[in-house]
């Protein structure tokens, strides 16, 4: 009798094969942007900035909402499935939750031309790497599927908040 099993995969080093093998993977592994050689996360963040220009198009409001739950609600439980399967707490290949993170971003900060959208890139990115409190504090304390969402949805939250104070002094 013969088992067919996966081959084994070195933690946080996923292929296109492994990906390609579960919706969940395809999701967590941000639809391949987070196969990236290098800086994955900036990867998926560039790739959600790009789905968002070309979904907004035909997304409303209520759609973005839904669009954006569905997907931290979804995300929660692929990324945390992925990273068991990987075998490490938030392997840099998961980047649904820049992309998720990211949506929400920019679908508050709307309207934002380009320069707009690359300030906004530009200091997510920058809470996201940094982690300063309290995203470095929920990435320590948050472990599983939600905990790999949760750093990222504050690092949105603190740019979102950024944004709202330049807004006010402009």
């Amino acid at each position: 009798m013969s088992i067919s099993a996966e081959p084994a995969v070195h933690p946080g080093r996923p292929t296109a094969a492994f990906m390609r093998r579960r919706f969940s993977r395809l999701v967590a592994l941000g639809f391949g942007s987070g196969l990236a050689p290098f800086a994955a996360g900036t990867a998926g963040t560039l790739f959600a900035w790009i789905a968002f220009v070309v979904l907004d198009r035909w997304l409303g409001d209520l759609q973005w909402a839904l669009v954006i739950g569905v997907g931290i609600a979804y995300g929660t439980h692929a990324c945390g499935k992925v990273a068991a399967e990987l075998g490490t707490d938030d392997p840099r290949p998961i980047v649904w939750d820049e992309i998720v993170a990211f949506w929400l971003v920019l679908w508050v900060a709307q309207p934002a031309g380009f320069m707009g959208q690359l300030g906004a890139f530009a200091l997510f990115r920058f809470f996201d790497a940094v982690k300063p409190p309290p995203v470095g504090y929920i990435d320590r304390r948050l472990k599983g599927g939600f905990g790999i969402l949760a750093d990222d949805l504050a690092a949105a939250g603190m740019t979102l908040f950024v944004i709202a104070l330049w807004s006010a002094w402009t």
